[in-house]
């Protein structure tokens, strides 16, 4: 990565960090406690980004390779999860699970905003401007779905003890555990989608880059003509992931 866009990279990641710290903090100067609002999917996909973002940011600034791109993608898979599932589900008033919206104080609402809203945003771009290309798998967008359903069967005994659930589509006490598991299969297959989707722009995104001129996708660059060319560089193998050990 050039110096100018690792400088962008760590505008980027830094706004990332920043914006989950200031939207928990604001957010938690309203009625909800920071503990109490940790089991919610929101701030617990925040927190994950914002990590990764630092972690990121860091290996920006000593100028080493970005992180594996399977971790980048289910970390932006799950912001994104939040930002949709949001505005499309939760504050959409033609939503069967929308919820009513309270009224919140200047900060609280801004920190709603940094939280549904702008981190999501941001992740996407860091997403899709500085991750590698071409090295997202069709089979990771299944291995993504693993934190959701562990987030829904940690929601689902957490209500048997405190009966309260933090969302409308998975609250036991009012749709009866059969209504639960309809829209738990409807949301997983919306997310396996959104995955799917992921991977595919990471694809276009990589056919794209090889088109141009004189850059080559993934593999090695061509060689000059004639008995004096030099052997053509490799590049840099892909890295190994969990799954592909």
């Amino acid at each position: 990565m050039s110096l100018r866009r690792r400088r962008v990279a760590l505008g980027f990641r830094l706004a990332s960090v920043i914006s989950v710290l200031a939207g928990i903090v604001l957010t938690a100067l309203g009625p909800a406690t920071v503990t109490g609002l940790l089991p919610y999917f929101t701030i617990q996909s925040n927190v994950a980004a914002g990590l990764f973002a630092g972690y990121a940011a860091w290996r920006a600034w000593q100028d080493r390779p970005e992180p594996p791109s399977a971790l980048k993608g289910a970390v932006t898979l799950y912001i994104t999860i939040t930002g949709v599932v949001y505005h499309l589900v939760l504050a959409n008033p033609a939503s069967p699970f929308a919820m009513v919206q309270p009224d919140r104080a200047f900060g609280e609402a801004l920190g709603n905003q940094f939280l549904h809203t702008v981190v999501p945003l941001l992740a996407i771009a860091d997403w899709a401007l500085f991750d590698r290309r071409g090295r997202l798998r069709p089979r990771y967008a299944a291995w993504w779905l693993a934190f959701p359903l562990a987030y829904l069967g940690f929601a689902l005994v957490r209500g048997l003890v405190v009966h309260r659930y933090p969302y409308p589509f998975i609250d036991a006490g009012q749709l009866g555990y059969g209504g639960v598991g309809l829209s738990s299969l409807f949301f997983a297959f919306a997310f396996w989608l959104l995955g799917l989707l992921l991977v595919g722009v990471d694809r276009g995104l990589a056919r794209r880059g090889a088109s141009r001129p004189g850059v080559a996708a993934g593999g090695p660059a061509p060689a000059a003509s004639g008995p004096a060319a030099a052997p053509a560089t490799e590049t840099e193998p892909e890295e190994t992931t969990a799954g592909q050990r």
